[in-house]
């Protein structure tokens, strides 16, 4: 009854993502990454149609990015480019332009491009490295809670995907604009020796080790041709003003100083007057010239420009420009526009479009939303103070928070998964998430800016009607940030209140980004406040989220005794919703110190609350939960009812990461139950769905479950590879309970291919960590699997050692179907060093513990170990009957492999006994 292992070479194939650590499998590994460029990484503004002047420039860049063949790869020889040159004078779209021809040239960056503006010299909205890379790694579909904290850890993740999409020939073009410092742009540069990046800057950034290009104005000819061809792109190809008038067209063009930004301005007031001729706007920005000339040229001509355009601008239309800054985000929509200037959406949205037309803001990239550059923004602040009394600014702002906190707190009622009202200013929760997703960077600069203008009230409201969606889209950055803030100006308020419900978040979100020990801290402050206060309802949901914490950091006891304190808390203020969290939270944490009984009691009951009050989504997770529990106690097609279940509802509300959860159960259910087709199917799906998601602590987890489900159809290699990739995984991501739970499976894969020593390696290891982590039941069974490896090597003294130390563990948690493993296995060891009488004993204990627990297929594979003790010791008639018995039962449940075995022991047996009698 040996096992042929097959020595065919392995190709295994990661499909529809990268793998952002090292992956470690068979012989032949491949690595297919998605074939479309996801709309993050295209993402480049729009490039103007007025452009010229330029080329030298372009091509120079271009050639900076093209690759050229060396040693037979595609090389770089420029990997950084760095454009600096004045304000306005044209760095963001030259280097728009030259992005948007070297996406077009063949296999030059067919991962597409990442764009981000880091605002740096506007002191508002400058943007960190960290949260820029926030920003840039989201963009690569790296969910929020795998984007850890801290500079250095998001530069390493940042650079190793960039580095993954490089060398599966998906390079991306990394494009940073604005930057005003080294320290601000370097973290964002590639260092993977093929991905290429563009930076800009109003500084030479010599600190980057980048090849410098620096950015000139326009001589007189090509600034006039910038003039004629923006006035003909905005009036149509019959105006030729500037073409009739070259005299006047020169002279506009000294005077914009060669800087694009001003010729565009420039051209963008002739359009507006189609009668008006050049001479007149000559003459005009002459007069500007001189009553500015203590500015420096430059400066004097963007400021002559801008001046000129916001003199012809009618009462509406620059008092809403000058309101345009107070919104603290990088842009607004049409409808906020409308609440800052106390106006209909229809009217502040002819009023953009003629500030548009004027060029003194732009479209964003979505329709419906606009944006300034930083030097009109400024521009039009400054105004803005000027007439702050005239335009009401203060109102205004209030009018723009306003908005801003009523429009949030109305999308958060279509976050809520309980029935109840919704508010009207939504259709559904899809479209709640649309202006939410729209809004996110506006909504958060709010928070942290309001305090600063008097209005601290919308700051907290605005960070707590926030919380659902920032954990829903995982913005866990966010989240901090916006109740720490809250936290602060609480405790400035003297509100304790306000300062327990900030605290309670900040402990649920520092739970997320896994910084335990910070958020069980928050959480016990958050209880003492409440408790306290005598606010009971408030007081049990965070004792709910601290029991959830413990529970990470292995203190169940302490978990099992917070739920319980929130469950006795809800039955008194008659909270039902807030029992079922407490009752699925309970079992949970009885699931882990082996009170499987009680968890499915309590997990039964949560699910009976959650289906009562219609909060599907709540009735799911806790379906999976319970399922999980009746595997534990072997009531496999309960479990198996209870996670289908499950699974259809999370398919109905769309949630792929609770789907690949429930997905991954399922196949172990299936498993246990010998479907093991479905079960590798279960978990093949739930892998891709995790993959997909970019959760690699779930992914592997699958993984380790779908090794199992392998080795059970004796896809062996397939299933070494699968705990291999999960073993590393974990190593990486510092989970060492999962990483010894994953060695201890590949240890098995690996003894099923004759790879012994490899196997008592990995058991060794996994061993070793689960005494390490207190954990005597994961200890035992390694123990156990390591007795076996060492009897396939004969190392039997060891063995007995290892599977005596196993059960002695077994016995003291008072784990009776593992006993009954340890002790068969024990039994095969003490065999095979002649200690028949004892093996004889430890089989039939063996066979004893497993007919109590009804398990007739272990029952059978003790009586045949017992049988083939029992002919060592000539005891045939004894050893005939239990054969007997094996058969009988094996026929029973349909394993003819064991029927046959067993059968087979039973001849050897009673020719044994003849042969004694003759």
């Amino acid at each position: 009854m040996s096992d042929a292992s097959q020595g065919s070479a392995t190709n295994n194939a990661i499909n529809g993502g990268i793998s952002f650590h090292a992956v470690i499998q068979g012989r032949d590994i491949t690595v297919q990454l998605p074939p479309t460029i996801t709309p993050a990484l295209s993402g480049l503004p729009a490039p103007a149609s007025a452009f010229t002047g330029r080329d030298r420039h372009v091509e120079q860049l271009l050639a900076d990015l093209a690759p050229t063949t060396g040693g037979g790869e595609r090389q770089r020889t420029v990997l950084v480019s760095a454009v600096s040159g004045l304000a306005g004078i044209g760095k963001t779209e030259l280097a728009v332009q030259t992005a948007t021809q070297a996406l077009t040239q063949p296999d030059w960056f067919p991962g597409g491009v990442l764009f981000t503006d880091l605002a740096g010299y506007d002191p508002e909205r400058r943007l960190s490295p960290e949260r820029a890379l926030e920003g840039l790694l989201r963009a690569l579909a790296i969910p929020g809670e795998h984007i850890p904290n801290g500079l250095e850890d998001r530069q390493r993740l940042y650079r190793s995907v960039l580095a993954a999409y490089a060398r599966e020939d998906r390079r991306i073009l990394v494009v940073v604009d604005n930057a005003s410092t080294t320290g601000q742009a370097a973290p964002l540069l590639p260092t993977d020796g093929t991905t290429a990046a563009l930076v800009t800057s109003r500084h030479t950034l010599d600190g980057l080790d980048a090849r410098l290009h620096d950015l000139d104005t326009l001589d007189e000819t090509d600034s006039t041709a910038v003039l004629d061809q923006a006035l003909r792109h905005a009036r149509g190809p019959h105006d030729t003003r500037v073409t009739d008038a070259p005299q006047a067209a020169t002279s506009i063009a000294r005077l914009c100083a060669g800087l694009p930004l001003a010729l565009r301005i420039a051209a963008a007031v002739l359009a507006a007057a189609p009668t008006r001729p050049a001479a007149s706007l000559a003459t005009a920005l002459q007069a500007e010239h001189t009553r500015l000339d203590k500015l420096a040229r430059p400066d004097r001509a963007v400021r002559a420009a801008f001046d000129l355009s916001y003199q012809h601008l009618p009462p509406d239309q620059a008092r809403l420009f000058r309101l345009l800054p107070l919104n603290p985000g990088p842009d607004l929509s049409t409808h906020a526009a409308a609440h800052l200037a106390g106006t209909s959406p229809d009217q502040a949205e002819e009023l953009l479009q003629h500030l548009a037309e004027a060029h003194l803001i732009e479209p964003a990239l979505a329709w419906g939303r606009w944006r300034m550059h930083d030097l009109v923004r400024l521009y039009a602040d400054n105004h803005g103070h000027t007439y702050a009394n005239h335009d009401q600014r203060d109102n205004a702002r209030t009018r723009l928070f306003t908005h801003y906190q009523d429009t949030t707190q109305a999308a958060n009622t279509h976050l809520d998964t309980l029935p109840g009202p919704r508010a009207p200013q939504f259709a559904n929760r899809a479209a709640a998430l649309e202006w939410l997703d729209a809004e996110h960077v506006n909504l958060t600069a709010t928070v942290t800016a309001a305090p600063a203008f008097g209005h601290p009230t919308t700051s907290t409201s605005l960070a707590f009607a926030l919380a659902a969606y920032l954990d829903y889209r995982r913005y866990f950055d966010d989240g901090i940030t916006l109740n720490t803030t809250a936290l602060t100006l609480f405790r400035k308020l003297g509100d304790r209140h306000g300062a327990g419900t900030a605290l309670g978040n900040l402990g649920t979100v520092l739970g997320q980004v896994r910084r335990f020990a910070e958020a069980i801290d928050a959480h016990t402050q958050a209880a003492t406040i409440f408790r306290k206060l005598g606010d009971r309802h408030r007081e049990s949901t965070v004792l709910n989220n601290l029991g959830v914490a413990l529970r990470e950091v292995r203190r169940f006891e302490e978990a099992i005794d917070a739920h319980t304190q929130d469950l006795v808390i809800c039955h008194e203020v008659s909270d039902r919703h807030g029992a079922g969290a407490a009752l699925t939270n309970l079992g949970l944490a009885l699931q882990e110190v082996r009170r499987f009984t009680e968890a499915i009691d309590a997990h039964t009951q949560a699910a009976t609350i959650f289906r009562k009050l219609g909060d599907r989504h709540r009735e799911s997770q806790v379906l999976t939960s319970l399922g999980l529990a009746l595997q534990e106690v072997r009531r496999f097609e309960e479990a198996i009812d209870a996670h289908t279940q499950g699974l259809v509802i999370f398919r109905e509300l769309g949630d792929r990461h609770l789907e690949g959860q429930v997905l991954n159960n399922l196949g172990v259910a299936l498993r246990e139950v010998r479907r093991f087709e479905e079960a590798i199917d279960a978990h093949t799906q739930a892998a891709t769905i995790f993959r997909k998601l970019g959760d690699r602590h779930r992914e592997s987890q699958v993984l380790t479950s779908l090794g199992l489900a392998l080795q059970e159809v004796r896809r062996f290699e397939e299933a070494i590879d699968a705990h291999t990739q999960a073993a590393t995984i974990f190593r990486k991501l510092g989970n060492r309970h999962r990483e010894s739970a994953a060695l201890n499976n590949l240890g098995l894969a690996l003894q099923e291919v004759r790879r012994f020593t490899e196997a008592i390696d990995a058991h060794t290891q996994a061993a070793t960590i689960f005494r390490k982590l207190g954990d005597r039941h994961g200890a035992s069974a390694a123990l156990t699997n390591l007795g076996l490896a060492l009897q396939k090597v004969r190392r039997f003294e060891e063995a007995s050692d290892a599977h005596t130390q196993g059960l002695v563990m077994c016995h003291e948690l008072g784990d009776r179907h593992r006993e009954s493993q340890v002790l068969n296995n024990l039994g095969l060891a003490l065999r095979k060093v002649r200690r028949f009488e004892e093996a004889i004993d430890a089989h039939t204990q063996a066979a004893t513990v497993l007919r109590e627990l009804g398990d007739r297929h272990g029952v059978g594979a003790a009586l045949t170990n017992l049988g083939l003790a029992l002919q060592k010791v000539r005891r045939f008639e004894e050893a005939i009957d239990a054969h007997t018995q094996a058969a009988t039962i094996f026929r029973e449940l349909g394993d003819r492999h064991r029927e046959s075995a067993a059968l087979t022991f039973w001849a050897i047996a009673y020719n044994e006994r003849w042969l004694k009698r003759s």
